[in-house]
């Protein structure tokens, strides 16, 4: 009987570490990751751009997706969208204020499953520092054996947010036709690369 519960507190013991096992961590590779929005321009056509610098990590226990984690950073400085005044206004007090707020942050407070790698995943979104919650439509692809010897796998995500939400409050909000409109769609293309194991 002593035997048994030395053996039961054992197994307890090493359980934690058991269920850790289950996860892996993945990197954000920051050249084959793409951040993209769009927002309308005068109400008749949308202006389009990208972020090319994005850097961060995932957990994903693939047994159990609720229990995936990520968190995601951008650097606000590498907006693109193909005009360069319009990059350098975009970076300014009246837009993202970059000087202030360098990064755009995201970071997941719950993942939900959905049907053939769906996923919702609702997070603390923070842009010209101010945090607030969003929720992500994405998609996440099995792993691929690269040439290189890495495994990788896919992640996409679409969600709308309101700038106004974000104190990014150019431009008069009563206007009929205003310069720049409220509600951003943002895109996300990100492939994520599998952390290897510390050599020992």
């Amino acid at each position: 009987m002593q035997k048994t519960i030395r053996i039961a507190a054992a197994l307890a013991a090493f359980a934690p570490g058991l269920a850790l096992a289950d996860s892996s961590t993945w990197n954000i590779d920051t050249a084959h990751t793409r951040v993209g929005f769009s927002v309308k321009h005068l109400v008749i056509t949308d202006v389009k751009g990208e972020f090319g610098k994005t850097t961060g990590k995932a957990s994903i226990d693939d047994k159990d997706l609720s229990k995936a984690t990520v968190e995601a950073s951008i650097e606000v400085a590498s907006i693109d969208t193909r005009e360069p005044k319009r990059d350098g206004h975009l970076k300014s007090g009246d837009f993202l204020e970059v000087d202030k707020c360098p990064n755009i942050t995201f970071k997941s407070t719950k993942v939900t499953p959905g049907a053939e790698g769906a996923l919702k995943v609702e997070g603390n979104l923070t842009i010209r520092c101010v945090t607030k919650p969003v929720t992500l439509d994405g998609e996440l692809t099995k792993e691929v054996a690269d040439p290189w010897g890495h495994t990788r796998r896919g992640f996409s995500a679409t969600t709308k947010i309101n700038r106004r939400d974000f104190n990014v409050s150019f431009g008069n909000a009563a206007d009929v036709s205003p310069v720049v409109g409220n509600e951003v769609r943002i895109d996300i293309q990100a492939e994520l690369v599998k952390e290897q194991p510390a050599a020992k």
